[in-house]
């Protein structure tokens, strides 16, 4: 089993855990990052993770 924890490091915003366990991806939350409008547009304009290699996302 492995978790990778991406965002939300030193901030409250852009919380997202991914779990993975023989062979199956699955996202904890989706966050976005939310600060200044540049930095905001910048951070949340790519997805940090290839949609097809995740089997579920789970948002709480």
């Amino acid at each position: 089993m492995e978790i990778t924890f991406h965002g939300a490091a030193q901030t409250v915003t852009g919380s997202q855990h991914l779990l993975s366990l023989n062979g199956t991806r699955l996202l904890f939350d989706c966050g976005l990052y939310q600060g200044s409008r540049k930095e905001a547009e910048y951070r949340n304009r790519t997805f940090l993770h290839e949609p097809t290699r995740l089997d579920a996302v789970l948002l709480s």
